[in-house]
């Protein structure tokens, strides 16, 4: 009997540590996967023109769900400004857009999105999802909540989802750039790997 019950807590004991190990890869539940085509879509642009991610020029994009408050995302800003800078030129504009309930937070208005832009001198366009059927429509959950587009013949289609990198904090910390080794894999026609990771950062604050 006193066997029998060291068995039951030894297993339990391994299947509580196996729940606890944080690999950054994880399976996602909801919304676009990897290798999915991302339907057509337009949001308005903090200059309020209408953007379309596929009718953007280039290779495809860098869609990062963000917003203003975030700290993860302030951490974030000024990697997004040098993804952009350094990969436009090469066909993956950095687009991000702001889907967090102006109801819950205020600061994350339109008119607070173009203050914010300035004040930071974003080179991308940022956009607000009003009504949040797109960060729906591809699952995000968080910000950043980082999705790589490459197009192909049928459209934007979805080659890595996750973070930006290993870093939470300031770009000197970064140790792994998921991001950047997933567009270097889609430009030698490889899968990347990790094509997913965690993302990190604030729940996307959805209308109740």
């Amino acid at each position: 009997m006193k066997n029998l019950i060291l068995f039951i807590a030894i297993l339990f004991s391994s299947l509580c540590c196996a729940q606890k190990t944080d690999s950054p890869v994880k399976v996602q539940m909801a919304g676009l996967q990897v290798g999915d085509i991302v339907p057509e879509f337009t949001l308005k642009n903090i200059d309020e023109s209408m953007i379309s991610v596929e009718g953007l020029e280039g290779k495809g994009a860098i869609v990062i769900f963000s917003c203003n408050h975030c700290p993860y995302v302030v951490a974030s800003e000024d990697r997004m400004i040098d993804l952009h800078n350094t990969y436009e030129p090469k066909g993956y504009p950095v687009v991000a857009i702001n889907p967090n309930d102006i109801n819950r937070v205020p600061g994350d208005s339109f008119e607070a999105m173009q203050i914010r832009s300035k004040e930071k001198g974003f080179p991308f366009y940022y956009l607000r999802d009003e009504t949040q059927e797109i960060a729906k429509l591809f699952g995000a959950t968080r910000t950043p909540h980082v999705y790589l587009l490459a197009k192909t013949e049928k459209g934007m289609q979805i080659k890595y989802i996750g973070a930006i990198d290993d870093s939470t904090q300031e770009a000197e910390e970064v140790e792994e750039k998921f991001l950047e080794n997933a567009i270097a894999a889609v430009e030698k026609g490889l899968t990347p790997d990790p094509s997913f990771t965690k993302a990190v950062g604030c729940t996307i604050k959805w209308a109740e």
